[in-house]
């Protein structure tokens, strides 16, 4: 299991506290700091059954700056979508966690954490 973090998200600190507290192990990924690639966003994009302007946090200044909300959302603007987030790490909605079976969740509450947990 892999969670991708901001250190600085309380979202975040509470999803490692949950793991931490039920014993779980993981691997923690700085995401801001190790930026995912192109092709790892497509892959945890497929885990997750999402397109990468469902991850998008379209609220920070970068996506503002880069006019995200007036971007279409379809199958011919997913890899721009998909390259923005690789470019700007930010915007990606976190934590994000791969679970074991292959899946992954945005793991914004506990309920989410423990879904992960489960899988």
């Amino acid at each position: 299991m892999e969670i991708w973090i901001d250190p600085a998200c309380s979202k975040c600190r509470g999803a490692l506290a949950l793991l931490d507290a039920q014993g779980a192990g993981y691997t923690v990924r700085r995401y801001l700091e190790d930026v995912p690639t192109e092709a790892e966003i497509r892959d945890v994009l497929e885990r997750l059954g999402l397109e990468p302007w469902d991850i998008t946090r379209t609220q920070e200044a970068e996506a503002k700056e880069l006019g995200l909300k007036e971007w279409a959302r379809d199958a011919g603007t997913r890899e721009r979508w998909v390259k923005a987030l690789a470019e700007h790490p930010r915007l990606i909605q976190r934590p994000i966690i791969t679970a074991q079976d292959g899946t992954a969740v945005v793991a914004r509450t506990d309920e989410a954490v423990r879904d992960a947990l489960g899988r």
